[in-house]
């Protein structure tokens, strides 16, 4: 006996199966090497996820569930293009989300700033004295430190460049080694009681933490992380400056 032809809801549930397993690698990539937590949140990640799921998963199942008729002449080819659609469409959404990566996270003056594939330009890039800045690492974002230019005519350029939304981190001319900077961050880092009292609602997600992983508040120190939508609190080790954990502040906004 022959067996039953496939619904269209049918085919539609199978094709949305596959496309949620295709979303799940993809946000375990996002996850784990370009948008560690919580930079994920901090930058805008959430936005980004819904681009990827929205063409990935609803975007192919809706077409096959509107095309697909079992025995309908000319539906592989149907199928076919749908499949070809879909995969350009993610495409240029996971290219989407990889310009949009964090690439490096510099120490400038006080704090810390994020700065996205997107946001440096390829000249900027060359320019980089360290090799290691010269292209964005695709294993997550990469900790340099920034020095401020001497120069007068650097100096400017930098003012006018700020004029156009452009700071000193988009520029990796300036980086050095991150360890080359220990002293300067140490610094400018604070106690976890001083961030208490300058920063007490950023300061719970810090007592939450130390009391959650049994660490002694004067095994870290605290510096702030800038982004488009978040503060994020950087608690350093108060010996060798390195992080030691991130943790969501304050929205902005």
């Amino acid at each position: 006996m022959a067996g039953r032809a496939f619904t269209r809801w049918q085919a539609a549930g199978v094709h949305l199966g596959i496309c949620v397993a295709i979303a799940a690698s993809v946000v375990t990539l996002m996850l784990a090497l370009w948008y560690p937590r919580p930079l994920f949140e901090a930058v805008g990640g959430l936005d980004l996820l819904f681009i990827v799921l929205a063409v990935d998963v609803t975007v192919g199942p809706m077409l096959t569930l509107i095309v697909f008729k079992s025995g309908k002449p000319g539906l592989k080819l149907d199928l076919m293009v749908i499949g070809l659609l879909q995969a350009s469409a993610l495409a240029y959404g996971v290219n989407v989300v990889a310009l949009a990566r964090p690439a490096f996270v510099v120490f400038v003056k006080d704090r810390f700033e994020v700065v996205t594939v997107a946001e440096l330009a390829a000249e900027e890039l060359a320019a980089a004295r360290y090799p290691a800045f010269r292209a964005p690492p695709w294993g997550g974002p990469m900790l340099a430190a920034s020095d401020m230019p001497t120069d007068p005519a650097e100096s400017q350029k930098l003012v006018r460049a700020a004029a156009a939304g452009l700071d000193v981190q988009n520029f990796p001319r300036y980086y050095v080694p991150y360890a080359a900077r220990t002293k300067e961050v140490l610094a400018a880092a604070q106690t976890v009681a001083r961030y208490r009292a300058t920063e007490p609602g950023s300061a719970k997600a810090v007592d939450a933490w130390l009391a959650e992983s049994g660490t002694p508040e004067d095994a870290v120190r605290c510096l702030e992380l800038r982004t488009r939508f978040a503060w994020v609190v950087v608690l350093v080790d108060p010996v060798t400056a390195k992080p030691v954990k991130m943790l969501l502040g304050e929205r902005i906004g």
